[in-house]
């Protein structure tokens, strides 16, 4: 079902999160925009390194490490802005290319500058978004950057399948080493960021201080685009804008795993995400609610691996059919003990086998459903499901998030 994001501006206003309207150049500097230009690069890098500001696209590298990497670097090199925002849960990515075009370039003219790049290209293959940045381009009147629209794909974002597909090969993760600050596009140094880290990079010299947006969804409501503080609680966060997660969360989009109801205590950063076994990601968190099932949202998660699998890995494409199977008999109330010990092994042994962190993600997944909800699993082995009956797994997951549509200003 196709139910319509909304945008929460926070109480107080938002950094990065300003409404539903699309700014164009003249609202975007008479609310500082371009702002940031005016600061030496050496000023900027301070602010990034003093923020311990991370990477938004999902693996939340430190973001000051990949730009000293790329201007230690000789040669020409090149910055990637990647907007292809293939995780089903999150809209963020999409709504600041939609609706805060000039932010994010102008994330993009302070990056060229701090990595000394003589090429800039927008990595997107959604279509508005691709529209409303050229238009943004445009208004500048100077093509100080290309957009390149790229096939859609879970892991044609990938840094290194982005890399692959620029220089006219498929989206498809390679091998590593080379990464892309060593050897990227046309074999230069590449400097690689998400849209939102570059437009935090902007943002951190005008508030002198973080935020993350994070799409939350599920438990029958309406998806919910907002901004908030690290350390925020996702119970916290749910029960404000009225989701039931009574049930656990999908942390950290589809990579971060099943976290049971007690997770909603554990403040969202990096580190608390990552000292229970999970992920702060893309900031998508899935709320899980009484009337839906642990069990069943695994096995929508695993599916939509299975299916969205670069098709390369054999350990990645096999070993992902395996884990949806198994976990679809444990929906479907087909399965027998021996699945259950199956799927606990494959989802240890297959770690680490991928080119990408696609087979991770899955491993993480049914790992997370054994460790956090044993009782179901228990439960599912005795009996079919009810709640699971009503869930059955679709051509497509069930957790995706549409994105937002903006009005002209």
């Amino acid at each position: 079902m196709n139910i319509a994001t909304r945008v929460a501006v926070p109480d107080g206003g938002g950094m990065a999160v300003r409404g539903n309207v699309r700014e164009d150049l003249a609202r975007h500097l008479a609310a500082g925009g371009d702002s940031a230009l005016h600061h030496s690069p050496e000023a900027v890098l301070t602010a990034i390194r003093a923020a311990g500001l991370r990477g938004r696209g999902g693996a939340g590298f430190p973001v000051a490490a990949k730009i000293e990497a790329v201007r230690a670097a000789s040669g020409p090199r090149v910055l990637v802005a990647n907007g292809e925002e293939g995780e089903p849960a999150s809209v963020k990515d999409r709504y600041l290319m939609r609706t805060r075009p000039h932010l994010v370039i102008e994330g993009m003219l302070l990056a060229r500058r701090l990595v000394g790049a003589d090429r800039a290209i927008l990595y997107v293959s959604d279509a508005p978004s691709a529209r409303s940045v050229r238009q943004a381009l445009n208004e500048r009147g100077s093509p100080c950057a290309e957009v390149f629209d790229a096939e859609p794909g879970f892991v044609s974002g990938e840094e290194t399948a982005l890399v692959r597909a620029i220089d006219g090969g498929p989206a498809k993760p390679t091998a590593k080493p080379p990464r892309p600050f060593e050897q990227g596009v046309a074999g230069r140094p590449t400097l690689v960021l998400n849209v939102e880290s570059l437009a935090r990079m902007a943002l951190l010299t005008r508030f002198r201080r973080g935020g993350l947006l994070v799409t939350l969804s599920g438990s029958g409501r309406a998806p919910v685009l907002t901004e908030i503080r690290h350390g925020v609680r996702p119970a916290d966060l749910a029960a404000r804008h009225g989701f039931d997660a009574g049930r656990g969360f999908l942390a950290g989009g589809f990579s971060g795993g099943l976290l049971p109801p007690s997770a909603g205590d554990t403040p969202l950063t990096h580190e608390a995400m990552r000292a229970i076994g999970s992920t702060l990601g893309c900031g998508a968190l899935v709320a899980i609610g009484r009337d839906d099932c642990p069990v069943a949202a695994a096995a929508d998660v695993l599916a939509f691996f299975d299916r969205a699998n670069a098709g390369q890995c054999g350990s990645c494409f096999r070993g992902t059919g395996a884990m949806a199977g198994a976990v679809e008999a444990l929906r479907a109330g087909t399965a027998v003990a021996e699945q259950v010990d199956r799927l606990a092994q494959w989802a240890r042994q297959l770690r680490g086998r991928g080119a990408c962190g696609t087979l991770d993600a899955a491993c993480l997944t049914a790992d997370s459903l054994l460790l956090h909800f044993p009782d179901e699993i228990r439960n599912h082995l005795a009996e079919p499901c009810a709640r699971c009956a009503r869930l059955p797994v679709g051509a497509d997951t069930r957790f995706r998030v549409h994105p937002i549509e903006p009005e002209e200003g």
